[in-house]
């Protein structure tokens, strides 16, 4: 039990605490960046509460601490699955992607993708190593971490430590010192802790970042999710997705978010997009994971309420963070593939992998 407990305060980012700080989940204000651009005309900004803490876009409330004793107490149907499960991602090792101009998508494992699109080239949420000790990495990288230069754009979606990492990003710094950062509101300064670089632009929801339209556009786009990096500071720092377009091509990376309506919402503002970077994995128990992360089937339902052409599942297979087995996204994918509103809709990527678009 203990052990199990010190694995939740460290990997599923801190329910216990949570539940120490007084949390009113009530609207009593909105936030934006008042530098930055609002694309929904109707959109009045982040809703926070009286504490100034955001808060999701239906107010939807997160497990607490008595949820988070009810999992730890039950037991998990797949225990003795996930002990033998032996599943491993296929990497494939290779780097040739980084020295060309086609437009791609690399799977570099949980939520880390090099993007290249119109020339320019992102990096979404590196996490290069395992962030700490109780966190195993079982997915290596394609290539050495020392090749990841010359970044136009590194994007940090949300505070929790296997999407920020501090490590990675004080390695990528001095390697990539002309790249800007694109962030939520709040995490600015975190970032700019870690990075030194002055080149940081934090965002709220349907806000987009500076940059040279003529190459790309990046829009911050809501999620259910939350925030928590410390014992107190629930929420103060702003988590979400974000629609990649240029070229006439599109990307959503989808960052960590439970199932919620901001996928609907996404095809009524955007009319769709032609590839979805979409989380499948910490999803179980559902009862008490969906909050924050959907699974493989909540995941291709919103694929396809966001009419999405392609989607290509991550956050699953490099780190062990719930209940499920390692393989477990994989296999449940493979199934969903075979179902005829799906044909040519899942595409299940490799590490290393080069996906042109």
């Amino acid at each position: 039990m203990i052990i199990s407990f010190v694995f939740v305060l460290s990997l599923a980012g801190g329910f216990y605490f949570f539940m120490y700080e007084r949390f009113t989940w009530e609207i009593s204000g909105y936030r934006s960046n008042p530098d930055l651009k609002t694309v929904r005309h109707d959109w009045k900004g982040n809703p926070v509460n009286p504490q100034g803490r955001f808060l999701n876009e239906n107010l939807e409330p997160l497990p607490g601490f008595s949820d988070l004793l009810k999992w730890q107490r039950e037991t998990n149907p797949q225990k003795a699955e996930k002990k033998t499960d032996t599943f491993r991602l296929k990497v494939t090792k290779n780097s040739d992607f980084l020295n060309n101009n086609d437009d791609c998508v690399v799977w570099l494992g949980h939520a880390t993708f090099f993007i290249r699109l119109n020339g320019v080239r992102i990096l979404t949420d590196p996490v290069l190593e395992s962030p700490s000790a109780l966190m195993k990495r079982f997915s290596e990288l394609p290539m050495a971490v020392s090749e990841l230069r010359d970044m136009d754009y590194i994007i940090v979606s949300h505070d929790h430590r296997d999407h920020c990492d501090e490590k990675s990003l004080k390695t990528l710094a001095p390697q990539n010192p002309n790249a800007t950062y694109l962030t939520g509101l709040g995490l600015d300064t975190l970032l700019n802790n870690f990075t030194k670089s002055p080149n940081i632009q934090s965002a709220g929801w349907y806000q987009t970042y500076q940059t040279d339209t003529s190459k790309v556009e990046i829009i911050y786009l809501p999620a259910r999710h939350w925030a928590r990096r410390y014992l107190n500071d629930t929420n103060k720092n702003l988590w979400g997705a974000y629609l990649i377009r240029a070229n006439g091509k599109s990307i959503y990376f989808g960052s960590d978010s439970g199932y919620g309506t901001h996928y609907q919402d996404f095809a009524k503002y955007f009319g769709g997009v032609d590839v979805a970077l979409l989380g499948v994995g910490a999803y179980k128990p559902e009862w008490f994971m969906s909050a924050s992360h959907a699974g493989p089937k909540d995941a291709v339902q919103a694929a396809h309420e966001m009419k999405a052409k392609r989607m290509i599942p991550m956050h699953y297979g490099t780190f062990d963070l719930s209940d499920e087995p390692l393989g477990d996204c994989y296999r449940s994918l493979q199934k969903l593939q075979k179902e005829p509103q799906n044909q040519g809709l899942i595409q299940l990527a490799g590490v290393g992998e080069v996906i042109k678009l």
